[in-house]
């Protein structure tokens, strides 16, 4: 099925790529500076973030032909909020030690742009099988934004990828990352927000220069000559 008639393909193309929240709309960005600065740190952001995302924009899709337009607002963000709540009862539940090192940020998602703005412009305005699509795609473009800054800086400031994995997926992973680049005394710009917002920027050129390279090349047509 071509794309361009394919609302499920153009979501997830937009949300990964075309109008990625971190790269194009560059929203979420207190969050996604602030925890980047290692591959586990940002993606449990990332998949908090996603989930809410998910669960959010179906809830207000099933709740929009109730909600009366005055009172959207209010609706929403108590929904994200209580969504939020869940997230981090969860997470102080299972993951206390990554509940502990994310602290405010996970909170903060309650107000995030990118989950309020999706909730207004898409999910209150289409069925809940798109709108829970769309916020998977926008999480997941979010998630991988998160995960890919985190492993530029992590490996820039480390010399390693995916160092507290244990935090994650409990102690039998305890010590096992990829050391990348042995006896590295590693380079102090990158752990600290500097270093956040020069890693973003080449993230935001490369995807510009990709953008660039690929965009396909508009038909040039020769006018036709005048008339004598």
């Amino acid at each position: 099925m071509n794309s361009a008639n394919n609302p499920f393909a153009k979501l997830a193309r937009d949300g990964l790529w075309a109008n990625n929240p971190g790269l194009v709309q560059l929203l979420g960005l207190c969050p996604l500076l602030a925890t980047s600065n290692n591959v586990v740190n940002g993606f449990t952001l990332g998949m908090a973030t996603l989930l809410v995302l998910l669960l959010s924009n179906s809830i207000v899709s099933l709740l929009r032909p109730l909600v009366r337009p005055e009172i959207r607002i209010p609706i929403y963000v108590m929904v994200i909020a209580a969504l939020v709540t869940v997230v981090e009862l969860l997470m102080n539940a299972y993951f206390n030690a990554l509940y502990n090192i994310l602290g405010i940020f996970l909170p903060i998602i309650t107000t995030n742009c990118i989950i309020i703005g999706r909730a207004e412009a898409y999910a209150a305005r289409n069925p809940l099988r798109l709108a829970a699509f769309d916020g998977l795609m926008m999480g997941l473009g979010f998630t991988l934004v998160l995960v890919a800054l985190g492993a530029i800086r992590e490996l820039l400031a480390q010399g390693t990828l995916g160092e507290g994995l244990d935090l994650l997926l409990g102690e039998s992973f305890k010590g096992v990352h990829l050391t990348l680049i042995p006896e590295y005394h590693g380079l102090l710009l990158a752990a600290l927000p500097p270093g956040a917002f020069i890693g973003l920027g080449l993230l935001i050129a490369g995807k510009n220069w990709i953008d660039a390279r690929y965009r396909p090349r508009a038909a040039v047509v020769a006018p036709a000559p005048a008339a004598a």
